[in-house]
């Protein structure tokens, strides 16, 4: 989200603006001092606008943070995994601007006699809150700093990094401050920062230190795990106003979330609005179906088997699920997966004439071709970065997730609990049967694989379960594996795709015409128009497709080598911060 440019366009409009009020004892506002910024509640809510910089960036957006994920097939491997790549000398993200310029609004707004000061020194400790949150997950150990730095102070600007451990601590007093201040509960537009965005995003941050204390041995702090799951349960059961979208269908209710324009404000708690006529845009039709542009992501089947069918019963306790073809495997699923993917009568719009359109094999790599974020309508989206459908921040979908897995954790799930979290969101996708309220028993030995035996509780691993399904591509699934210290996943975690029974054509949607045609050698020949020629002969190759059997089996996906190591749960610190403070010392094994 980029508002510098409008914020300084703003404040410099509240600085030099003719100075009109009958109010002589007020501060004239041609007066380019700190207190006619301080002074006045639109000064102070001006200056907060500078503040939401520090949101996603729609440029990028959430949807592509889970291409470097366990989910996740893409072109090329990012310098976080690539062999060799990620270093003190490549290493960035050191940077404290953003900080000075919240503890600067702190300091003079704490000294101001606005009435309402209050509310805005929330919304600032909000983001200071935010801030840090990213910094600590980045790099660990970091300077704690809540005062505007003066050149001449060499004693912090020097100063050796804090304890994580303690940083977050003070990370939620600021979100507790935020949530006591902040008086504004909600916000038609869900753009502003509200008390219950502060919630929901301490149900996160809370959340994440309490997996990372619990999983992360090495630091011994897992004794004081329980206390930030109480929280995450603590604040999720203080938002109201909030229901899961269910829209006029339930086979259209979850992807319209993330096509429409407007946010719709049953669920969505906070948002960024892209607008054609204000040239704001994001990329996700470019990213998700460009045959050239970006990482183009598809999900793999180790992924897709995670969907229930839609009696509520695992897709992998069928005998036969290993070897089911995509046009069948993708029925009588739970109905996200028809709104996440393409398939079946799946159609785009061209010239205002629905075309079928099955997964397109120049589009994607596995078969399994992600539609959750991009329009129908084939231009001029595909081709430019133009989506103006509004960008997705926090939703009450994720609440529930972040409430049921700490209940999960605590061991306090119940079956009122379940209902209303792990039940519902099942319900919204279509999902019937005793799964919706009843507490699994026995653990589905899938999912125990899935994450390499780490858990074994059966409550958990299904709300697990859920939290990839329902929250796929929207930039969380980097963070969980890392607090889960899982991320070995990020290198062992197959790129696999739909299963090929043979060589030959397929109709993956299931309409009568072939869609795809596997092949070895040399290229044959087709009567079917437009159908997608891949060719999957032997090979080691970076950027080749296989077949796991040779002739026959799961698509394999080869982007090039991954590499893991224990030590990428955090950065390094940049060397030549280092070279300007040798005190900050360097994060292990780097």
């Amino acid at each position: 989200m980029k508002t510098t440019k409008l914020f300084k366009y703003t404040l410099a409009l509240l600085l030099l603006g003719s100075a009109s009020s009958c109010d002589l004892t007020e501060v004239p506002v041609d007066t380019a001092t700190n207190e006619a910024i301080f002074a006045s509640e639109s000064g102070l809510e001006i200056y907060t606008n500078s503040f939401y910089d520090l949101l996603p960036n729609t440029d990028v957006g959430v949807f592509q943070d889970d291409d470097n994920s366990d989910l996740v097939a893409r072109n090329g491997v990012d310098n976080y995994l690539a062999v060799g790549a990620l270093s003190p000398i490549t290493s960035s993200g050191w940077s404290w601007t953003d900080l000075r310029n919240i503890n600067y609004f702190i300091e003079n707004a704490e000294k101001s006699t606005v009435p309402t000061k209050n509310h805005y020194l929330g919304v600032a400790r909000f983001f200071r809150a935010l801030f840090y949150f990213e910094k600590v997950k980045r790099f660990g150990d970091v300077p704690w700093i809540d005062k505007t730095i003066d050149v001449k102070d060499e004693e912090t600007l020097y100063a050796k990094r804090d304890d994580r451990f303690e940083v977050m601590d003070k990370v939620l007093a600021d979100l507790d401050f935020a949530i006591e201040n902040i008086t504004l509960t909600t916000d038609p537009t869900v753009t502003r920062i509200t008390k219950n965005v502060a919630r929901a995003y301490k149900t996160r941050i809370c959340l994440f230190e309490a997996s990372f204390r619990k999983y992360h041995t090495d630091y011994d702090k897992g004794t004081t795990a329980g206390k930030w799951y109480e929280e995450v349960v603590k604040e999720a059961n203080s938002i109201t106003g909030f229901t899961l979208h269910e829209g006029v269908s339930l086979d259209k209710a979850y992807r319209e979330m993330f096509i429409a324009r407007s946010a719709f404000t049953d669920e969505t708690i906070l948002s960024v609005a892209l607008s054609a006529s204000l040239q704001v845009f994001s990329s996700a039709n470019r990213r998700f179906i460009s045959p050239t542009y970006g990482n183009r992501p598809s999900l793999t089947r180790r992924f897709i088997n995670t969907y229930l069918n839609l009696d509520g019963t695992p897709f992998t306790s069928k005998p036969a699920y290993k070897t089911t073809p995509f046009v069948e495997e993708v029925k009588n699923r739970d109905l996200r997966l028809k709104q996440t993917i393409r398939l079946g009568d799946y159609r785009r719009t061209e010239n205002g004439v629905g075309v079928v359109a099955p997964p397109n094999f120049s589009q994607t790599y596995t078969g399994y071709q992600p539609i959750k974020w991009s329009y129908d309508e084939r231009f001029p989206y595909d081709d430019e970065s133009r989506n103006d459908n509004a960008h997705i921040i926090m939703r009450w979908g994720e609440v529930l997730l972040n409430k049921a897995e700490a209940l999960a954790e605590l061991n306090k799930m119940t079956v009122p609990d379940w209902t209303a979290t792990i039940g519902a969101l099942r319900k919204r996708a279509g999902i019937t049967g005793a799964t919706l309220t009843t507490l699994p028993k026995v653990a589905d030995p899938y999912m125990m694989a899935f994450f390499n035996g780490k858990f074994t509780n059966p409550i958990l691993l299904e709300v697990l379960r859920e939290r990839g399904v329902e929250l796929i591509f929207e930039g969380l699934r980097p963070d969980d594996l890392r607090r889960w210290k899982l991320g070995a996943l990020f290198q062992e975690a197959p790129m696999n795709g739909m299963y090929v029974p043979a060589l030959g054509e397929y109709d993956l949607n299931g309409d009568g015409t072939k869609d795809v045609y596997f092949y070895q050698g040399t290229k044959p020949t087709s009567t079917t128009p437009g159908i997608a020629f891949v060719d999957v002969s032997p090979s080691t190759a970076v950027g080749r497709v296989q077949l796991s059997n040779g002739t026959s089996g799961e698509i394999i996906w080869n982007p090039g080598p991954r590499e893991w190591a224990d030590k990428k749960y955090l950065y390094p610190i940049p060397e030549g911060d280092r070279t300007r403070n040798p005190d900050l010392g360097q994060n292990p094994g780097w």
